[in-house]
């Protein structure tokens, strides 16, 4: 009796097969794209090393690895954090101490207005939580922002971000710049 042999598959053609498949998904699938925190950082300038920034003008906010805050040395709560940095940033307080200093600045399309020397640090530890620190970086930046409407309503008639007036925008945003000190991570401890 004679043995037949068994019929060979075309191996090539499930290659292209399997070649087609992998193509159709990576062409179809679409990736989650995590997005991080749209900030503009300004233009680096030369400036010597020793530049000293008063006690007052300064707001410090600690975050520490089990999310609490420490605001200029006292407990504080992200609930209130944005109106703590709005009202630090507040140019109306020039002669008292417990807030920054003022200048009064030229701006063209506002005329000479005070702004604050303020500027608020943030320091967080190496174990704070994304979520937390996403939660500060957003205070913060709504404080500026509400600050920014602010000056906009009041001097424009619209909120700032619907402003159209690139000259406009360049003046609100030179009187209330946005002053972030962000310091590289470490261990805090607890509060």
């Amino acid at each position: 009796m004679a043995r037949r042999a068994s019929p060979e598959i075309n191996a090539g053609t499930m290659a292209d097969i399997a070649f087609l498949l992998l193509i159709f998904f990576l062409v179809t699938t679409t990736m989650d794209v995590d997005t991080g925190i749209t900030r503009r950082l300004p233009p680096p300038i030369e400036t010597p090393d020793d530049i000293k920034v008063r006690e007052r003008n300064v707001l410090n906010v600690l975050v520490n690895k089990d999310d609490r805050l420490l605001v200029d040395g006292k407990v504080g709560d992200i609930r209130t954090l944005k109106e703590v940095a709005k009202r630090f940033m507040t140019p109306v307080f020039p002669d008292n101490p417990n807030f920054p200093e003022t200048e009064i600045k030229s701006i063209e399309l506002l005329g000479d207005i005070h702004t604050s020397k303020g500027v608020i640090s943030l320091k967080n530890d190496r174990g704070t939580s994304y979520n937390m620190y996403i939660k500060v970086q957003n205070e913060l930046a709504r404080a500026f922002n509400e600050l920014k409407d602010e000056l906009a309503m009041q001097r424009f008639g619209v909120r700032f971000t619907n402003l159209v007036n690139e000259g406009q925008i360049k003046a609100v945003n030179e009187a209330v710049p946005v002053r972030i000190s962000e310091a590289e991570p470490e261990s805090i401890g607890g509060q």
